[in-house]
Formats: structure tokens, C-alpha cells, sequence
């Protein structure tokens, strides 16, 4: 079937004609500030990376405990290329959470929560939970001694959350302690329940910004915008820059591929020094700023209530600002943003030195 003929007959069984009109009608506005808009562009190509190299990765990875090290030396050293996808894998995986953590910033130092992008916020808040759960659940399944160490921290700790943290720790190990049961359970985790809660999240999302459009900052509110469609014009810029980030992603793949540590066993103490992932590091350098015991009560405790309840505000931001949905000035949540990113980069930094 020739080009032309092939065209007319996609073309009578898909409006591609009309999808193309309907995305050209898509308009864009130009500023100062709207190179933060291809930060969310980005965080979806490298999805897209995630999900080819994570299924190559799924034909050869083994999902039990007695094998699943040996799993991944032998993807890593025996495989065809397998060392490369694993590890293109992996700096896929830190790149989606380090650029989804500027695009969660940009847009609240940029105020584009505001009304009626609520819930915009609220979906991409969850996106960033589960792409760090997926961060953790992948980590785990080297089943190496320093994600062993790691995971039995991080679940730990959500174990001392009032009320419900004895439930949460149970369900996220399987039973009382991180087990081969845990392994199971958060590679079901990272292939089947967090994948369909990205598509359902993420649909839902982008479903939003195609109704609602980009956001304009209140600098730029009241400036007469030139405004450009989103096909052609931003789509292809899109494209040139997910060809950097792809030679980023590859470069760092080729030239830093991570190594793997010992194999787990249940039974040794933590190997010395162990760190959880940098995007836990200022989690970690908050416990470490409470006591073990503070006025009677477990200083871990408090600091995991104090982190929740750090979260939750800034969870419920857009509800709070209400100059900004005025199409105000909002100085002191600009001010309120600005911390919660110092902090963020701060505790980040003196966690991995120290």
C-alpha cells in the first residue's frame, strides 16, 4: 500500500485532519517566564523511557527473593545491552523525579495553582508521590544490602504516624519486618498498581490543561501576551528538547551506570554510611533534627508528624492563597514557596555531604 493510499486510509478511520486542527486552535501564551511550561513535557518523555526500558527489564527480572540479585547481574552482565537499559533505567528514573520536583516548584513560585487550576495541583502532587514510590519500589528490587537498609527505614518511619502507622507499615512489608513477602509486594507495586495510577493521574491531569490552558503568571497577567499555537510551534520545540534530554539521559547511562551492592541478607546489620535516595536526603536530615525523646514522647514520632503536617500544607496551598485567585499579588506565599524550596535544596545538600 503506497504512502498517499495508506493516508486516506487511516484518514477514514481516524480525524487526524481534525485532531491537527483541533491541537493548531491550542494556543500558548509567549513570556518571559514560559520556559517552566516544557518542565511537564519533559517529566512525560521520560516516562515514555521508563516504560519501554522497564518492560525490556521485566522479561528477565525474577521477583523472588533467592534469585531476584542474581536477576539483575545476569540482566547486567549476560544480557545483550542489558547493562545500558538497566541503566538507562535508572537515570530515566532520577531525572522524571528531579524535574517533576521543578515543575511542582515553578508552579508554586509561579502561582499556577490558582483558581480554577486547583485541582491541577492537587493531580500533579499525587504524580509526584507515586513517582516516588516508584523510586523506592524499583530500588528495592536489586535486593541489594543498601536498598534492604533503605526500604526498612523509609517504611519504619511511616510506621510512626499516628493511628494508622502501624497499618501502613504492615501493608507496605507484607508483615511485621521487610521480607522476601515485601519484594513481592512492591514489585506488584511498580508493574501493575503505581503504572495504572500514573495513567489514571496523568490522564486525568493533562485533561485539565487542555481545558483549562497554560497558566500566565500574575507579572504577566495584565501584559498584552502574544500567543502562539501549540502545533506546530511548541510541539516542536517540545521535540528539540526532549532530543537534549534523551542525549542527557544516554550520556549519563553510558558513561555512569550504577553499580549494585551485596546481596540482602535479613539477618546482618545495616551496612555503615547507607543513605536512602538524594529525594528522601531531606527527610532523613529532618529526623535528625529531633531528639529520640522530646517532652516524654518518641522524637521520631513527632518529627514524621511534623514533616505530614509540612506536606499537607503545602498540599493545600491553592486553598489557602486566596489573593491569588483574586488575581492578586501574594507576597507572603511567594515568601512561604521560596522556603519550602530552600529547605528542600538545603536539607538535600547537607544530606548527601555529611
Amino acid at each position: 500500500m503506497s504512502c498517499p493510499r495508506l493516508k486516506d486510509w487511516i484518514g477514514e478511520r481516524f480525524d487526524l485532519a481534525g485532531v491537527a486542527a483541533a491541537a493548531g486552535k491550542k494556543l500558548v501564551p509567549v513570556h518571559g517566564r514560559d520556559i517552566w511550561y516544557y518542565t511537564g513535557g519533559i517529566v512525560l518523555f521520560l516516562l515514555a523511557i521508563q516504560v519501554l526500558t522497564g518492560l525490556v527489564l521485566a522479561f528477565y527480572y525474577i521477583p523472588y527473593f533467592e534469585v531476584a540479585h542474581k536477576s539483575v547481574i545476569d540482566i547486567v552482565t549476560k544480557l545483550n545491552m542489558g547493562w545500558f537499559f538497566r541503566s538507562l533505567h535508572h537515570w530515566g528514573a532520577q531525572l522524571a523525579i528531579l524535574v517533576m520536583f521543578v515543575h511542582i516548584f515553578a508552579t508554586l513560585l509561579l502561582k499556577s495553582y490558582r483558581k480554577p487550576r486547583e485541582l491541577q495541583w492537587v493531580s500533579g502532587f499525587f504524580l509526584l508521590g507515586i513517582f516516588i514510590f516508584f523510586g523506592l519500589s524499583g530500588y528495592f528490587l536489586l535486593w541489594d544490602e543498601r536498598a534492604f537498609a533503605a526500604v526498612r527505614v523509609a517504611t519504619g518511619g511511616a510506621g510512626n504516624l499516628p493511628f494508622f502507622g502501624g497499618w501502613i507499615r504492615a501493608f507496605l512489608r507484607g508483615g511485621i519486618d521487610v521480607t522476601g513477602e515485601t519484594l513481592t509486594r512492591f514489585y506488584a507495586f511498580h508493574v501493575s498498581v503505581l503504572p495504572l495510577l500514573t495513567l489514571a493521574v496523568l490522564g486525568f491531569h493533562l485533561l485539565l490543561v487542555l481545558f483549562h490552558g497554560m497558566s500566565v503568571p500574575l507579572s504577566q497577567k495584565w501584559r498584552n501576551l502574544r500567543q502562539v499555537p501549540f502545533f506546530p510551534n511548541v510541539f516542536y520545540r517540545d521535540l528539540m528538547i526532549w532530543l537534549v534530554v534523551l542525549g542527557v539521559v544516554v550520556t549519563l547511562a553510558t558513561l555512569l551506570p550504577p553499580d549494585i551492592a551485596k546481596k540482602a541478607d535479613p539477618l546482618a546489620p545495616p551496612p555503615e554510611g547507607v543513605k536512602p535516595e538524594w529525594y528522601f536526603l531531606f527527610l532523613f536530615q529532618t529526623l535528625k533534627l529531633f531528639p529520640g525523646s522530646l517532652a516524654g514522647m518518641n522524637g521520631e514520632t513527632i518529627a514524621i508528624v511534623f514533616i505530614g503536617l509540612a506536606i499537607l500544607f503545602l498540599f493545600l496551598v491553592p486553598f489557602f492563597d486566596k489573593k491569588s485567585s483574586l488575581e492578586e499579588r501574594s507576597p507572603l506565599f511567594t515568601v512561604i514557596g521560596l522556603a519550602y524550596l530552600l529547605y528542600f535544596v538545603v536539607m538535600t545538600i547537607v544530606g548527601y555531604l555529611t
